[in-house]
């Protein structure tokens, strides 16, 4: 790919972080969080992990959780309140209560390059945190504050773990401003953006910005299977810089036969 052309990749270009990594809270995104009716049923469903049939580590764990009934919000206001007085039976129940909730949500993040139960065990600590952090008085369900934690979890498990090199976080901020602009203009422009499009954009130097581009690049490791039938890796087909190619070994050779025939 070239340096100045950027692909957009599905991050979260509008995460802010606070000082410990975690993107900093927004109550005004709760009611975009309240979960609908068709996710409740959804939620439901899941429930009968027990009668699955292929008994893999995924739909193991969906049958054991199946068998936590969710609570109400009267429920969820009184064991919140005890959890909070450090119940730890109350504490366990809702988390146990919720996690169906955390594999509905890990689920729209399949293909980012975690495997489906790595992001739902990123997902249960941010169930967790949404416990710890809850506070029924504030008048909405525990669902709906628990989804935003759960989120970013995952989201910030998905920038650390499938990256080859780990960026720190403001940088990652500054990467997603690159990327959210870069979105904008692919859809004005049908084409993917320059680096001199998007510093013109944002009003940056174009050498910032192609060097905040390199670092979205996604490395490769020479071990990939190159897929199909073939049984050969990426390492098998790259060609060494350090040794001449076979038509460079043909021209010697050619040339060397040539000079004993001159001189013989």
């Amino acid at each position: 790919m070239s340096q100045n052309t950027l692909k957009v990749h599905d991050l979260n270009e509008d995460a802010e972080f606070d000082e410990n990594g975690v993107e900093a809270f927004d109550e005004k995104a709760l009611s975009e969080e309240e979960p609908s009716d068709n996710d409740l049923a959804e939620e439901e469903l899941l429930s009968q992990g027990a009668t699955q049939r292929v008994l893999d580590a995924t739909q193991l764990y969906l049958g054991e959780i199946g068998y936590s009934p969710l609570l109400t919000a009267e429920e969820e206001v009184y064991f919140a309140r005890r959890a909070l007085r450090g119940d730890v039976a109350s504490r366990r129940r809702m988390i146990e209560s919720n996690l169906r909730l955390v594999v509905k949500i890990a689920r729209r993040y399949g293909n980012r390059g975690l495997a489906l139960l790595d992001l739902i065990e990123e997902g249960n600590l941010g169930l967790i945190r949404a416990v710890e952090k809850f506070d029924p008085e504030r008048g909405f369900r525990f669902s709906t504050y628990a989804t935003w934690w759960i989120r970013q979890t995952i989201e910030r498990a998905i920038m650390n773990q499938t990256r080859t090199i780990r960026l720190p976080i403001h940088i990652v901020k500054e990467l997603n401003v690159y990327l959210r602009t870069a979105r904008e203009l692919s859809h004005k422009l049908d084409h993917e953006p320059s680096a001199e499009e998007i510093a013109e954009q944002l009003d940056k130097p174009v050498d910032d910005v192609s060097r905040m581009l390199r670092l979205n690049e996604r490395i490769t490791s020479v071990d990939t299977p190159l897929g199909g039938d073939s049984e050969k890796a990426l390492l098998d087909i790259l060609a060494d810089e350090k040794e001449n190619g076979p038509e460079d070994t043909t021209q010697d050779d050619d040339m060397k036969q040539s000079i004993v025939k001159w001189l013989f």
